[in-house]
């Protein structure tokens, strides 16, 4: 695998290489079937500069996580024969960096990609759940003619044969709804996360023990995060997130994640800078429960 200078963290070669790397940050710009506002697909370049601009030690855990190793690989490049043959060519990708032993975490792009890289995890790890944090179901069977769309992903992962556990839910069509209702999907919504006082303990209870995090960054309210193609009111806020990651990788085993819908704003580092920080708070609570 190859990887880039412009590296996550910004972090010297000793720490950057493939070969000893614990993580491998895997970009990938594609944005072809979102439905309000495009690009997303800047948002893997948009985050890996932010990350270059804050401290590498952890307050919260009095650690400094990159000395285990981060690679930042190439970006997988879009492929052009649409949604269905990008997720194949995504998942014949993704899987060499599982058979590699790595931690994978992706930077999307549109939330779509979520399906190919848990079908490539799921090559070593036949029993999993997905933590999905997100404002929408994303549970569609079909959404303008396709199965692959960012709106049918959590539909896709089911299919695989894992377990989700949405949280942070406030938008649902008619249909997603009945679905859920009748697959019985443990779903938090976010007013759960606002007025439930055991709604992390609903979670942690509701995944099994090796877990998968996709995260849409519009689970976020947009007061927090308002780059986002859909932004939706009454998210969660950053304390509720990282403070849920926490104990899931406390007391789960997590083995990959991926933070997409990004879209960066003109003159604005808001999101982007969230992202980076979220995305090295997953390695930093990965390798303390190591």
């Amino acid at each position: 695998m190859h990887t880039v200078p412009q590296n996550f963290l910004r972090i010297e070669p000793r720490y950057s290489g493939y070969a000893r790397a614990r993580f491998a940050v895997l970009p990938v710009p594609y944005d072809a079937t979102t439905t309000f506002q495009g690009g997303t697909r800047n948002a893997p370049a948009a985050i890996l500069t932010a990350s270059e601009h804050f401290e590498l030690f952890d307050e919260e855990t009095q650690t400094e996580a990159f000395r285990a190793g981060v690679a930042t690989l190439e970006p997988v490049e879009p492929h052009q024969g649409g949604p269905g043959a990008m997720h194949e060519a995504l998942f014949r990708h993704t899987r060499r960096i599982i058979r590699d032993g790595k931690f994978l975490l992706a930077l999307g792009g549109e939330h779509s990609i979520s399906s190919a890289l848990v079908r490539a995890v799921m090559t070593r790890q036949r029993k999993l759940s997905v933590l999905q944090i997100d404002a929408h179901g994303d549970l569609r069977d079909t959404w303008q003619g396709s199965p692959y769309s960012h709106a049918c992903v959590m539909r896709r992962i089911l299919d695989l044969g894992a377990a989700i556990v949405p949280v942070g839910i406030r938008s649902l069509s008619l249909e997603e709804h009945r679905f859920v209702r009748r697959q019985r999907i443990p779903v938090v919504t976010a007013r759960d996360c606002h007025t439930d006082d055991t709604w992390i303990d609903r979670v942690l209870n509701a995944l099994g023990e090796t877990v998968y995090v996709t995260i849409d960054i519009d689970g976020f309210d947009p007061s927090c995060a308002p780059g986002t193609g859909t932004p939706e009111p009454g998210g969660l806020d950053w304390y509720q997130v990282i403070g849920l990651l926490r104990l899931v990788a406390a007391e789960k085993r997590l083995v990959g994640a991926d933070i997409v819908e990004v879209m960066p704003i003109p003159g604005s580092a808001v999101t982007e800078l969230l992202a980076a920080r979220l995305a090295y708070k997953l390695i930093t609570y990965v390798s303390a429960g190591e």
